[in-house]
Parts: C-alpha cells; structure tokens; sequence
C-alpha cells in the first residue's frame, strides 16, 4: 500500500554558485519567467511541477550530488538539441532503454545533472 503522504515528485532543486546568471539560463532554456524570485530561491513553474534554484552555501554545492531529475519531455529528438544549443553540455546521449522509453543526460553551466525523458506511458500534462 502506497503511504498517503508520498504525493509523487513535485520539485527539482539545483544549487548554483551564481543565481542571477542561473536565473536567467533557465529562463531562456524553459521560455518561462521564475513564479518566485528571491535572493535565497528562484522557483519555476514548469508543466505543473517546480525547479527551484538556491545559491551556493556552506551547506550546498552546485554539481552533480549522484541524483538526476529527469524532466518529462514530448519529443527528446527536438529537447535534446535545445537544451544543448543552451550550453547544457552532454553527459548521456540519448538513448532507447526499452519500451519506448527515450532518456539523455546533460550537465548546465552549473555542474548539475538535468536528466530527459520521454516516456509514452506517462500522459503529457504540458
């Protein structure tokens, strides 16, 4: 039995050494402006679902911590590439991993991991 306070993934949060500059890469790449935009957070909402984005701190360092958000994506052929022309730089080409599954990992200009997939058994909420 599922545990009622288990909702499902609702934010992504990426740390980042300078959030101004941030702020604005993931406004470009997303083509969204923050919801929520303070020194300590920018928050973004995105299809339904948030990426924070908080400074760097002597409890936060940008980078990859050994967890990948993956973002749910229509087409990864047309996501790819944009996020790529953004300066995301490729960590994991894409690839099938069965069931028409699609999935690729890049890294920002932050050092954090933005994972990719597309995945047609999960209903598009864009």
């Amino acid at each position: 039995m599922k545990p009622s306070a288990f909702l499902g993934l609702r934010t992504a949060i990426y740390v980042a050494p300078d959030l101004e500059r941030a702020k604005a890469w993931y406004a470009e790449l997303l083509g969204v402006a923050p919801y929520f935009d303070e020194p300590f957070y920018v928050g973004f909402n995105v299809g339904g679902f948030e990426l924070g984005l908080i400074p760097t701190d002597e409890h936060n360092a940008a980078g990859a911590g050994g967890a990948t958000p993956y973002w749910g994506v229509e087409r990864l052929a047309e996501a790819w590439p944009h996020l790529l022309a953004h300066g995301a730089q490729a960590v994991s080409a894409p690839q099938d991993v069965g069931g028409d599954i699609q999935v690729a990992v890049a890294r920002d200009p932050f050092g954090n991991h933005i994972g990719l997939i597309e995945n047609p058994h999960f209903p598009n909420t864009a």
